[in-house]
């Protein structure tokens, strides 16, 4: 069974930084893709990045430059480095782990690449 557990989330003024954390049991993060998605109030689940076992990284447009997937495969975590945050970051942030071993295409910016979830952590930037 896939646990996700994230942590860090908390208020923040804008311009300022946060760093997530997502620590898996049941499956591994070198070897699976791993994702970070966002859930702004009042608006659907959205891709912000994805990590693969072959260090290819994606990020959207809207994070771009500011944000940093990154891996620990001995604590088997994959954190989120959040810099020069905006109001607009404000969001309920999911870990995701992806269902193919060793896939590193596009497609994961998809949600339906994923399959397992953590229960989220708020993130909220105040101007």
């Amino acid at each position: 069974q896939v646990q996700l557990v994230e942590s860090g989330g908390r208020l923040v003024q804008a311009g300022g930084s946060l760093r997530l954390s997502c620590a898996a049991t049941g499956r591994t993060v070198s070897t699976y893709p791993m994702g970070w998605f966002r859930q702004p109030p009042g608006k659907e689940r959205e891709f912000v990045a994805a990590i693969t076992w072959s260090n290819n990284e994606y990020y959207s447009d809207s994070v771009k430059g500011r944000f940093t997937i990154s891996r620990d495969n001995a604590k088997n975590t994959v954190y989120l480095e959040m810099n020069m945050l905006k109001p607009e970051d404000t969001a309920v942030y999911y870990c995701a782990a992806g269902r193919r071993p060793y896939y590193s295409g596009s497609l994961l910016q998809l949600v339906e690449q994923f399959d397992s979830w953590g229960q989220g952590t708020q993130v909220t930037v105040s101007s």
